[in-house]
């Protein structure tokens, strides 16, 4: 070592930290990196799961009773649909009665 070479603080306060505890904290950014890509993957899954509900109750809707369902609250009451309102806002435009209703699923933020 240079006798004359002058060190900086932040280098030396950086040889204090243990290496362990370096670990540890990358460790814990992975992990909460993690969680926040597998809600974000839950929350593409219950959307799929709506959208096929609900395509699934306006299928059964007309095949049993010959018309389209007239409103989203037709299908929550009638053929026992449920979803998380908070979560998700369903744009439901009934056409006619033997015409297929235009659904949206929309994600809400929070």
């Amino acid at each position: 070592m240079n006798r004359f070479e002058k060190r900086s603080a932040l280098s030396q306060h950086l040889k204090k930290i243990p290496l362990s505890l370096v670990v540890i904290v990358v460790v814990f950014l992975l992990f909460f990196r993690g969680l926040a890509t597998v809600s974000g993957n839950t929350l593409d899954k219950q959307e799929d799961a709506l959208n096929r509900a609900l395509n699934r109750s306006i299928i059964q809707c007309y095949a049993v009773e010959g018309t389209y369902p007239p409103s989203l609250d037709y299908l929550k009451e009638h053929y026992g649909l449920i979803y998380d309102e908070e979560l998700f806002f369903v744009d439901y435009t009934a056409i006619g009665s033997n015409i297929r209703p235009d659904v949206t699923v929309i994600r809400r933020t929070k």
